[in-house]
């Protein structure tokens, strides 16, 4: 056990270590609105016919946030990122898997610089993968997060990992559930571009913001998963029930560790 929870650590570490905090800064988030508005815009206009519903419900949202959103394709993030108001996007990380995105440089500092990119595991295990992306959310970054730890394969959404609503919790933050639609057909996994000939009709998307989740302790995460789950598969969740085995308790999303014990959530709650 102690070989383990010295593994997860050095995995956080090393998390924190691959972040580019210089895609935060002001030059970086200027050419970053350049590049979702005139690239990434230019682009989703073309491939697809784009409709955003529920945006309304951030003009009042105090910042930061937990932006949850199911993944069927590497389309959901630019998507979602242009999708947000102005005020949000710019003030929005992402989090990626680092064994996949933080593998290579020049790819790192590709997808920091178009998204806001941090690196983050995507099994759970050990107490301190998480404390760069603490700190962000302290500093009033919000963070856009899929607790399927990896693209949907099919039209289901995967198992959820809890870790957002355990995150959510500790921070007192509220949770903005996002639904995407329609880019797994646009953009499937192992494709690296999205589909569409000259004389087709553009693939319809749509992006639809739910009503802001505020778990009240990280002892409710089945609950909130639970609510999620119904979110993203666009019905409405029924009364408390047992967890679903559709949530993996025990692998927070990619990013929280193992439940801890009252004690430790009191020290770590944040004091007002």
């Amino acid at each position: 056990m102690g070989e383990d929870v010295t593994t997860g650590r050095n995995e956080g570490a090393t998390c924190a270590r691959l972040d580019l905090p210089w895609a935060r800064r002001p030059p970086a988030r200027v050419a970053r609105e350049i590049i979702l508005r005139g690239v990434f815009g230019g682009l989703l206009a073309y491939y697809t016919r784009r409709h955003t519903t529920g945006d309304q419900r951030l003009a009042e949202a105090a910042a930061p946030v937990l932006f949850v959103a199911n993944h069927s394709s590497h389309m959901d993030t630019p998507l979602i990122l242009c999708a947000l108001p102005a005020r949000w996007r710019r003030r929005t990380a992402v989090a990626a898997a680092a064994d996949y995105f933080y593998g290579d440089r020049r790819l790192a500092a590709l997808v920091s610089l178009a998204f806001n990119t941090v690196p983050v595991r995507r099994k759970g295990g050990g107490s301190g993968n998480l404390r760069h992306v603490e700190a962000l959310l302290t500093d009033g970054w919000s963070l856009l997060l899929y607790p399927q730890g990896t693209r949907s394969r099919g039209d289901d959404t995967e198992r959820l990992r809890s870790g957002a609503a355990v995150l959510a919790a500790l921070h007192q933050l509220a949770i903005v559930p996002i639904r995407v639609e329609g880019t797994h057909a646009a953009m499937p996994p192992g494709q690296s571009w999205p589909r569409r000939r000259v004389w087709q009709r553009r693939h319809p998307v749509e992006v639809t913001f739910g009503e802001a989740i505020r778990p009240r302790s990280p002892h409710e995460r089945d609950e909130v998963m639970e609510r999620l789950q119904a979110f993203f598969a666009g019905r409405e969740p029924g009364p408390s029930r047992a967890p679903s085995p559709a949530i993996a308790p025990d692998r927070a999303f990619p990013y929280a560790p193992a439940m801890p014990s009252p004690a430790a959530l009191d020290e770590r709650r944040p004091r007002l």
